[in-house]
């Protein structure tokens, strides 16, 4: 009697906000994966892309320039956002001393500008002679987009709340950490298991943020930066918390779409994902002269300035009192939108190791630049647990490029 190999059991691919198409496992030969081969070319069929030959769809391997270039515009532009953001979010204006509150004026801004990059990007990279995929190709992928731009939505005002109650520094580097809200969102719902390095990694960034939270500055500085907030650090670290949090459920929702609606692609994403963020947060601001009205608004105190005219009024209203603002509002929103172009052109075209090195180090640089131009002094115990942070980011990255380096010496030595 023949023997009949058993298909292989449908495995879940390792979330993070890095993954690319490059860094996935291909499907093997089996009946499962010949029932997802046959559902991936429906999903092309869906986008748009007709089917096409081995030799058609490979790409000529990218060079040393198309790296720097990719390197310099993901440093420029997001060290630039970083240093237009902590502007925006800590500088008063005029002589009553206003700052400005507006997150998701702000959100909704650089949303609608990364949209339109978005498609941009989007009808660039498609060969000529092809059609344009759309940014959302058919009704099933309709809902974890949705999901994806919700909280998204919700993610920022509570970045941007959190500022209120701590510093630039600390906000950047508990931004690290978003490798822990997608772990325990994948323990949790998925019951994945990990490598026990990734448990280590986890406790030498959490325990480098704590450090660094607990010996933060002088009290009268603190007091003097966040207006008399110093006391409230823990309040902050909450709200920071679930911003993560909403980061984590993003980027896993993320890792879904990609890995269910092959061939889905970076653009695609990136240009579907603002559209709908936009549309909610725009929905949000219209309705907010209502909103601030309800015993919902007066809970979530999204009587921004106490006006009772909504965001998009009172936002509006700052800008004419302070019209120079309006350059790093849209300097922000264009350089946010120009950094997301540059990072899935990196992850299309080369591996997600590399992308995790250059992202680790902007977030140093970010917060060296945050240090300079703002005048914030950091403890040595402070130092310490930055290097807890970036030393336990840089492990995880050093180990998952040789375990990927060995995936690739494996591969070859089988083929040949």
């Amino acid at each position: 009697m023949a023997r009949t190999k058993q298909a292989m059991p449908v495995r879940r691919e390792p979330s993070s906000e890095y993954a690319s198409k490059h860094d996935r496992t291909p499907l093997s030969p089996t009946p499962t994966g010949m029932k997802e081969k046959a559902n991936e070319m429906a999903n092309e069929k869906a986008n748009g892309h007709a089917s096409l030959g081995k030799s058609s769809v490979e790409k000529k391997e990218a060079g040393i320039v198309t790296l720097i270039i990719d390197i310099a515009g993901i440093y420029a532009s997001f060290l630039t956002w970083a240093y237009l953001q902590e502007k925006l979010t800590t500088t008063t204006y005029g002589p009553s001393n206003e700052r400005f509150k507006f997150s998701v004026f702000l959100l909704t801004i650089q949303s609608l500008f990364a949209a339109a990059g978005g498609k941009l990007f989007s009808i660039l990279s498609t060969p000529r002679g092809q059609p344009t995929p759309p940014m959302i190709p058919n009704r099933r992928i309709l809902g974890p987009l949705l999901l994806v731009a919700f909280t998204n939505a919700l993610a920022a005002p509570f970045g941007y709340a959190a500022l209120a109650h701590i510093d630039y520094i600390t906000y950047i580097l508990a931004k690290s950490c978003k490798l822990l809200p997608v772990m325990f969102l994948h323990i949790t719902l998925f019951r994945k298991r990990y490598p026990l390095y990734k448990y280590l990694v986890v406790a030498a960034v959490t325990c480098g943020v704590a450090v660094f939270t607990l010996h933060s500055g002088s009290k009268k500085k603190h007091q003097h930066n966040n207006g008399g907030n110093s006391g409230q650090t823990a309040w902050g670290m909450l709200l920071l918390g679930i911003n993560l949090l909403f980061d984590g459920l993003t980027n896993s929702t993320q890792d879904y779409i990609f890995a269910t609606f092959q061939p889905y692609t970076g653009p695609q994403m990136m240009a579907a994902n603002n559209l709908l963020s936009g549309a909610l947060t725009g929905g949000y601001l219209l309705l907010s002269p209502w909103l601030v009205h309800t015993p919902f608004g007066e809970w979530f105190g999204m009587d921004v300035n106490g006006s009772g005219a909504g965001e998009l009024a009172a936002a509006l209203a700052f800008l004419r009192r302070h019209p120079a603002v309006w350059r790093d509002v849209l300097g922000f929103a264009l350089c946010g939108c120009v950094g997301q172009v540059f990072i899935f052109h990196t992850l299309s075209t080369f591996s997600s190791v590399l992308l995790v090195t250059v992202t680790v180090t902007r977030k140093m640089f970010t917060m060296i630049l945050s240090v300079v131009a703002f005048g914030h002094r950091l403890s040595p115990m402070q130092w310490l647990g930055v290097g807890l942070v970036f030393g336990g980011i840089g492990v995880e990255a050093q180990i998952a490029r040789r375990e990927k380096l060995a995936k690739e010496a494996a591969k070859k030595a089988k083929a040949q």
